[in-house]
């Protein structure tokens, strides 16, 4: 694989009210599949990095952007900025920005940028602006709210399972208490980058002194779509070509999170990776080569 060609100057684009940074790795040029990652919470576009080298640059268009609220980019003054909606429109922006005009796109997200990636393919077919844009989409520890919401009213039959998947993510509810989350935030960093050394080798080195304003940041994404999202969840169903790769250690989430995910997905492979939840950095080389599989199988070169 080869490194990357270097960054390109960043990039600032308006979405939604707010400026968004982002970054082109290695230039569109003919020939070439744009592809664009997602990152999670509580990271910011550095994460990606060790993915980015793995790839084969010279054959891709690579585009990465700090989510709302995370790293260069600006953060919404309320709540209601962090909606599912919102960072929809971001990639939208990005893509629009980025991307030459009418070529499509692949996607790749983790954690909570592959939750509002499940939005997007969700609505490649009925939002015009994404239409014919979204060729494919790897999803990494990041389930749909919508697919979550529907396993959890279908529990005959997986009640141990739906129990033992919410006991991982005992973390989601204390992130919608008031206060307390931004007090051991502001005062826990270390401990947490520590903990996550320690539990997967993950040295977050791309955190950074950011990281206590980027978590603080980043509590709106539950605050502002969880409950919401559980109560009302929409139908889910995409035809673009899903390629879900779960680690198989992950702490936080179980196979449960895709279970029946083929009733939603008319072209969906799953792969098992034995890493934790930040594989992206633990197990950055295999990563690269699953994603750059799936932009083969599903090319959009002329």
């Amino acid at each position: 694989m080869a490194v990357a060609e270097g960054v390109g100057p960043p990039r600032r684009v308006p979405s939604a009210g707010l400026v968004l940074a982002a970054r082109e790795h290695s230039p569109w040029a003919p020939g070439r599949e744009s592809l664009v990652l997602v990152h999670g919470y509580p990271d910011q576009q550095d994460v990606w990095l060790p993915v980015i080298e793995a790839l084969p640059s010279e054959q891709l268009q690579i585009i990465t952007y700090d989510v709302r609220g995370a790293g260069a980019s600006d953060a919404p003054t309320h709540t209601a900025g962090y909606r599912t909606e919102l960072l929809v429109e971001d990639l939208v922006s990005v893509v629009e920005a980025m991307v030459p005009a009418g070529r499509p796109v692949h996607l790749v997200g983790h954690d909570w940028g592959s939750v509002q990636l499940w939005d997007v393919v969700a609505a490649a077919d009925s939002d015009p602006r994404l239409s014919g844009r979204v060729a494919s989409f790897t999803s990494m520890s990041g389930p749909s709210l919508d697919h979550m919401a529907r396993l959890s009213r279908q529990w005959r039959g997986r009640t141990s399972q739906l129990a033992e998947q919410m006991v991982r993510s005992w973390y989601v509810q204390f992130f919608e208490l008031p206060v307390l989350p931004e007090v051991l935030w502001r005062l826990g960093a270390g401990p947490f980058t520590a903990a996550a050394a320690r539990i997967e080798g993950h040295l977050g080195g791309h955190w950074g002194p950011d990281l206590p304003r980027d978590a603080v940041n980043g509590l709106g994404l539950y605050r502002a779509n969880v409950t919401r999202r559980m109560r009302r969840p929409e139908p889910l169903y995409t035809d673009v070509p899903v390629l879900l790769v779960h680690p198989t250690k992950d702490p936080f989430l179980t196979a449960l999170t895709y279970e029946d995910l083929e009733a939603e997905c008319s072209d969906l492979r799953v792969e098992l990776i034995d890493a934790g939840h930040w594989l992206i950095r633990t197990h950055a080389t295999e990563v690269a080569e699953l994603v750059h599989q799936h932009v083969q199988q599903h090319s959009t070169r002329d």
